[in-house]
């Protein structure tokens, strides 16, 4: 995969399609972590609506991003931040691995520099 300054969509659900979405660029994870990513994107479009992306920055932070059609009028924007937040607190040791595991395998970062730097 090619560095580019543009971001990298992990997985994402879609309510409006009832659809899931998975990189296959990210094929190399444990089934168990890959399960986990549906579980979290579908559970949050059922009971937010709208359409969930979990997308890499350039710089390697894993983001949620969230979208709804303007028409959408049982979209939960509210109740979206609070799900990413949730996610955020709840899923974090997932949330922080899988941005090492980006940065290393894609970006070609050295573990060990990821580790200097956290501390």
């Amino acid at each position: 995969m090619e560095t580019s300054r543009e971001t990298v969509v992990l997985c994402g659900a879609n309510s409006y399609e009832q659809k899931f979405y998975f990189n296959q660029e990210f094929k190399g994870l444990p089934e168990d972590v890959k399960k986990e990513l549906q579980i979290m994107c579908v559970l949050f479009t059922e009971d937010i609506g709208g359409v969930i992306t979990l997308e890499f920055e350039p710089n390697g932070s894993l983001e949620f991003k969230v979208q709804a059609d303007e028409s959408d009028y049982l979209f939960d924007e509210i109740g979206s931040g609070l799900k990413i937040r949730q996610y955020q607190r709840e899923k974090r040791e997932l949330l922080e691995g899988l941005e090492i595991y980006y940065r290393v395998v894609f970006l070609g970062e050295k573990i060990e520099d990821i580790a200097v730097e956290e501390e």
